[in-house]
């Protein structure tokens, strides 16, 4: 087993060393695999030469925890792990989790809220004067002012509550590695590509915009929604301008500085992130809990790309790692499947070849590496760009040859289709091979809904373009003489959806005879344009008003209206129902979803009505190793 970067003064002791240069702070437990930021940032400074240690999941009750591998020599990295920990922490209905995956065990309860900042004003008071950076998600998506659903308000920048000298904003590479230089030189930390800086006053050369005030935008909905789509249409590296956001009025004006996103890796450097000796599973002292839970479903998995020009309404990935898609070189990808078949664990299965959608493999078109992604159209709605390049070569490609490596039984892909991408693609090749190869009977695909007008907000194809998906689907696998199922994934109480819009949906599974499995409510997540929408009522991007369901017992039937037929549920549907005028749909005709309540709810009196649809049948396929 390659070793683990230091965690107690024993370990560095072993090393030879006095003093760390660097001391990363995490809410995670300690997984030195490629798909944690912490392991990513902490092997990469490693290689440039610094000395890094970790502290993973401190106790943030008293600085003394923070003290036990010293004072870094040049700074704290501090991250609240690979999700926000409101997140992490908490239900959609604003309800504690029973269980983090992060955690050892999956035990909860030890990450505490808003935990980037904990750990930074703990960090500070364990060592003042150490420079203190913020990076990972929890940093990234709250980096200027923003509309935490917890607290149901605009907070500011979370760089300012953690009192942090600087923050990293998407992936982190470049940034770091300039950080680090820099503070190893003596010299100051503005300007650099990915960052956000406070400041006194804006800088004599400043060339960027000027954002609302922070009072402004936390005052008037109409204006938030304004600066977030300034900030939206300022993620892209080519294009992208400096923002400044101000803070407060008169003298003790201040001011936080963005600037424009760090360029993405090109292959060869974002292999070499991928090739540093991780040692791909958590750290040994988590064995006596029972291990850390999110490893297993990364430990025989590959990630393949980066990026996502899918640019879902309600997915970060856009605000975060950006709409140009970087993916790593072949030869990168098969070395770390030969390391994974090295494993004494590993039973012939690859889970997943992927990434935010795992078939991306490249930027979009050739004009994203020379301008960068377009400011006013996206690649893929309402329907694919003419000048989008669709094509699956390269990534089948590869999948064919990890199929070929000894030991290699099956490769799953398990993160993700974008559907309607696939469909666009004129040749066939990939669609046939991963029915035939790539699938473990259950195919996860996110058409989200069935009305057009709820998938004009969320950014996504029309539902006919799901629909002719399923259907060749089903063809596909016929001709193969395979029994393999769609497991679609639905999202209910999005913003433009109204009651009617989730009655659409109920009936579309009554028509289909389909249980639905794969659903939630919708979480309105830092960073995102339909938590935007959420918070102001308006589509950032036209200005116009949009339907937001935030009265708890809307939401509730919403829900419930995905599984009408749960007998637990017939009250609220029933309210539904009346609520939107579609009382024809309680009774005992074959269009009618439930029976008055009189009569109980039994709405498969007939054994065997029930049919498996797309996404269900009765015999549950077996699920991958």
């Amino acid at each position: 087993m390659k070793d683990f970067l230091p965690v107690s003064r024993d370990d560095m002791a072993r090393r030879g060393w006095d003093r760390l240069d660097f001391i990363c702070i995490t809410g995670d437990a300690y997984v030195d695999h490629p798909s944690f930021g912490i392991a990513v940032i902490s092997r990469l400074l490693e290689a440039e030469g610094y000395r890094v240690g970790v502290i993973s999941r401190p106790d943030w009750r008293s600085p003394e925890d923070f003290k036990r591998l010293g004072r870094p020599r040049l700074a704290f990295l501090v991250t609240a792990g690979n999700m926000d920990s409101m997140v992490s922490n908490y239900t959609a209905a604003k309800k504690p989790r029973r269980r983090d995956v992060y955690a050892p065990g999956g035990a909860p309860g030890s990450r505490p809220d808003r935990a980037s900042i904990v750990y930074s004003v703990r960090a500070r008071e364990a060592c003042k004067g150490v420079p203190i950076v913020l990076g990972g998600i929890e940093a990234s998506l709250r980096r200027l002012a923003h509309y935490d659903y917890w607290d149901d308000r605009v907070r500011r920048s979370i760089l300012l509550d953690a009192k942090a000298d600087i923050l990293v904003y998407g992936m982190g590479e470049r940034q770091i590695r300039e950080i680090a230089r820099r503070l190893a030189a003596g010299e100051d930390l503005p300007g650099i590509p990915g960052t956000v800086v406070p400041a006194g006053s804006l800088p004599d050369n400043w060339g960027g915009l000027l954002l609302p005030s922070f009072e402004e935008t936390s005052s008037d909905p109409r204006v938030y929604a304004g600066s977030y789509k300034t900030q939206y249409d300022n993620t892209d590296p080519f294009r992208g301008r400096p923002l400044a956001e101000p803070y407060g009025e008169g003298p003790g004006r201040r001011y936080l500085l963005q600037y424009p996103p760090a360029a993405p890796l090109p292959s060869p450097e974002l292999d070499r992130v991928f090739d540093l000796p991780y040692a791909r599973t958590a750290h040994p002292m988590y064995d006596a809990a029972g291990g850390v839970p999110a490893v297993e479903e990364v430990r025989f998995s590959i990630i393949g790309s980066r990026g996502c020009f899918g640019s879902c309404s309600f997915c970060a990935l856009s605000f975060h790692q950006g709409r140009i898609v970087q993916g790593r070189g072949k030869e990168s990808i098969l070395q770390e499947a030969r390391e994974i078949t090295r494993d004494r664990d590993f039973k012939g299965y690859i889970h997943d070849l992927g990434g935010p959608t795992a078939n991306f493999r490249a930027a979009a078109c050739p004009r994203q590496l020379r301008s960068g992604s377009c400011p006013d159209r996206e690649c893929l709605f309402p329907s694919p760009c003419g000048n989008l390049k669709v094509d699956h070569r390269e990534y089948l490609e590869i999948l064919r040859e990890l199929r070929s490596l000894p030991g290699v039984k099956k490769v799953f892909i398990r993160s993700g289709i974008r559907f309607d991408y696939l469909m666009a693609d004129p040749d066939p090749a990939f669609f046939t091979e991963l029915c035939e190869h790539h699938i473990s009977g259950q195919l996860k695909v996110a058409p989200e809904h069935v009305s057009d007008r709820v998938l004009t907000v969320m950014g996504k194809p029309p539902h006919g373009v799901y629909r002719d998906f399923e259907k060749r689907y089903d063809r596909e696998n016929r001709r193969l003489g395979k029994k393999q199922y769609l497991v679609p994934y639905f999202i209910s109480s999005h913003p433009g959806s109204d009651l009617d819009a989730a009655v659409e949906l109920a009936e579309h599974f009554r028509d289909r005879r389909f249980i639905p499995e794969q659903v939630q409510d919708f979480y309105p997540t830092p960073g995102t344009l339909a938590t935007c929408m959420y918070h102001t009522g308006l589509d950032p991007r036209t200005g116009k008003p949009v339907y937001v369901p935030k009265e708890p017992r809307e939401k509730a039937m919403q829900r419930a209206l995905m599984h009408f037929r749960n007998p637990k549920n017939h009250g609220l549907v029933v309210e539904a129902l009346n609520r939107a005028g579609r009382a024809d749909l309680i009774g005992f005709g074959p269009a009618c979803l439930i029976p008055p309540r009189s009569a109980g709810h039994s709405p498969d009196r007939r054994k065997g009505r029930e049919k498996p649809g797309a996404g269900q049948n009765r015999k549950k396929p077996r699920p991958s190793p």
